[in-house]
């Protein structure tokens, strides 16, 4: 019977950070990922937990979106 390889356990941190875009949630979000993944390592999982928009003269002029990243916690 072939071995399993063994699940090691490990500690995931949460961090939440802020992206936006002029364009759309979607690229606020793609953004934000994007940033945080040039200076986190492993990261796992995103998570949006708000969005919302700033509106000027009636117009849309920035989609913000608040996101929860988990990422392999090192102590």
């Amino acid at each position: 019977m072939p071995k399993q390889a063994e699940a090691k356990d490990s500690v995931y941190k949460i961090t939440e950070i802020v992206g936006t875009s002029a364009k759309s949630w979607e690229d606020a979000a793609s953004n934000a990922a994007e940033t945080a993944a040039k200076s986190l390592r492993d990261l796992r999982v995103a998570e949006i937990v708000k969005m919302d928009m700033k509106i000027e003269n009636g117009k849309v002029k920035l989609y913000r979106v608040r996101v929860h990243l988990s990422f392999k916690y090192e102590g």
